[in-house]
């Protein structure tokens, strides 16, 4: 497929055009099956047999935690904006900043594919593949706009389960804004843990809205997780307190 990273968006349907093309070369499925890390792949697997594979924030999230750079193909508005991750660098490179797309174009998006990068951060020894510097962008403020405006309405996997959360910091950048009830509820959570249902319930939150604040703040590397706090096991502390009630 020819490299989409230093290219304009494409239209869905030329983009369709040359991906199946691309599957039809010889040795195109080998290829595929050797050219991503091993452990994206096992990642990615999952997220397949989980029907998450084109969730943008799962997929986004997977290349996170793993920091492994890949290229992500993302189905925007009729359009394909390829965003090339480099979560070490805490960069991403894109022909256009993603975050120039509207609310109503990033609670959208979705995933059409992945691939290995094409092109390398800035300072690579690879300096022949480093793209121009004006096409390079901060990737957490991209994160943090996901995790809050983009399609995924409740928690990502990693973070389901029965746990607390604690802020580790609040976000300092004004490219992390905290509107609304965000920043108030930011500043509690660095001051106690809290589960989910507890968070969803401070004035101005939702259920959605404390998700989508505890997605952001993981991905951002300011979340401290713990499931071994008594407030995690919900059962257990009902369990012990009918016990000494007898």
């Amino acid at each position: 497929m020819p490299h989409s990273d230093t290219q304009p968006l494409w239209s869905i349907s030329d983009f369709e055009a040359a991906r199946q093309q691309a599957a039809a070369a010889p040795q195109a499925q080998l290829q595929r099956q050797t050219i991503l890390p091993s452990t994206l792949q096992a990642e990615l697997r999952v997220l397949e047999r989980r029907r998450d594979s084109a969730d943008a924030l799962e997929v986004i999230a997977a290349c996170v935690r793993l920091r492994e750079p890949a290229l992500i193909h993302l189905q925007c508005n009729g359009q394909v904006w390829p965003i090339t991750l480099f979560p070490q660098a805490t960069l991403y490179h894109s022909p256009r900043s993603l975050l120039l797309a509207d609310r109503r174009e990033l609670s959208s998006l979705r995933v059409l594919d992945i691939e290995p990068p094409g092109v390398r951060p800035p300072g690579h020894w690879m300096h022949e593949r480093v793209a121009d510097v004006e096409a390079y962008h901060a990737l957490p403020p991209l994160l943090w706009r996901l995790a809050l405006e983009g399609p995924r309405a409740d928690l990502l996997h990693e973070m389901s389960g029965n746990a607390v959360f604690r802020a580790l910091r609040g976000p300092a950048s004004p490219d992390l804004p905290t509107p609304g009830a965000l920043g108030p509820t930011i500043d509690r959570l660095r001051r106690e843990s809290a589960p989910l249902r507890k968070v969803a319930q401070w004035p101005g939150m939702s259920f959605e809205r404390a998700s989508r604040l505890v997605n952001a703040l993981y991905l951002t590397s300011n979340l401290i997780v713990s499931r071994a706090h008594h407030a995690a096991q919900p059962g257990m502390l009902q369990s012990l307190l009918s016990r000494f009630s007898r």
